[in-house]
């Protein structure tokens, strides 16, 4: 879609003072899908040469805001971690065509903090952290489960970049399990849930994403029994935190994570037998 309202475009290696009307252009997708009436200048960040993917000497792995679903998605073919196949997984849950894979970027998923997002939903789940970086040079760092505060609201400041996402050794090399539901066999996820489980301490993430409006976490020292994992979620999302779309009603979308969240704490930690019930 043309932006008509558009009158220049800036490199964004080219520091200029941040005025009303900017805004900052990775992959577009997004941007040219609709009329943004408010944007007068576009600050590209496609020429700023960041590397997609790199490894940290601690073990975690960085993800630039401008990397593509297509470079995530070949990075995790080799990557030598138990939760790769997490990354492929999310990358699916897009169901979008190779067009949109080759220009969307890990970083405008982010940004738009849509509750159908998948690469806030990978990175919630794998305990990632935003690196946010203001105009004046400045620097912080937020936990995703933090920084996505509602259905297209973020933490973000005005003129605020994201720069990369980071992911930390022990969550890569965790076991997990995923799980999607849609009202449709190609169509938006209405829930997306995703367990993680900690070889070295054997305590149990579930993330909820796509079915609320923000992303939550819940971590269990111990796997926890099927009454109390869905205790932990019914306590935590209030009513009106449970999306409402045309992808699926809260009610519909609420019964979707509880039973995704129940099938997945079944095989990150087998039901031991009949007795758990009565623990």
């Amino acid at each position: 879609m043309d932006l008509n309202t558009v009158v220049d475009v800036r490199d964004a290696r080219r520091r200029e003072p941040w005025r009303p009307g900017d805004a900052w252009l990775g992959g577009g997708t997004y941007l040219f899908s609709e009329p943004q009436p408010h944007i007068r200048r576009l600050v590209d960040l496609s020429r700023m040469g960041w590397p997609p993917l790199s490894w940290q000497p601690d073990g975690s792995l960085d993800i630039a805001a401008t990397c593509t679903i297509t470079e995530l998605s070949r990075f995790a073919r080799t990557l030598p971690t138990t939760a790769a196949p997490l990354f492929e997984q999310c990358c699916r849950a897009f169901l979008a065509s190779f067009k949109i894979w080759n220009l969307a970027t890990v970083g405008g998923n982010l940004c738009n903090g849509l509750p159908a997002g998948p690469m806030i939903s990978l990175s919630a789940a794998l305990d990632g952290t935003v690196l946010l970086q203001g105009q004046d040079g400045a620097t912080r760092r937020l936990p995703v489960a933090e920084f996505v505060l509602g259905a297209g609201v973020k933490d973000l400041k005005e003129g605020e970049l994201l720069r990369s996402v980071r992911l930390p050794a022990r969550a890569l090399d965790s076991r997990t399990a995923f799980r999607q539901a849609s009202l449709y066999g190609l169509g938006r996820s209405g829930a997306l849930v995703i367990g993680a489980l900690d070889l070295a301490d054997g305590s149990l993430t579930v993330t909820v994403t796509a079915a609320t409006t923000r992303p939550f976490r819940f971590w269990f020292a111990l796997p926890p029994t099927a009454a109390a994992l869905r205790e932990a979620i019914d306590s935590a999302v209030r009513p009106d935190e449970w999306f409402d779309d045309i992808h699926g009603l809260p009610a519909w979308r609420r019964h979707m994570a509880l039973r995704l969240a129940e099938e997945i704490r079944r095989e990150l930690r087998p039901e031991p037998g009949p007795s758990e019930a009565s623990r």
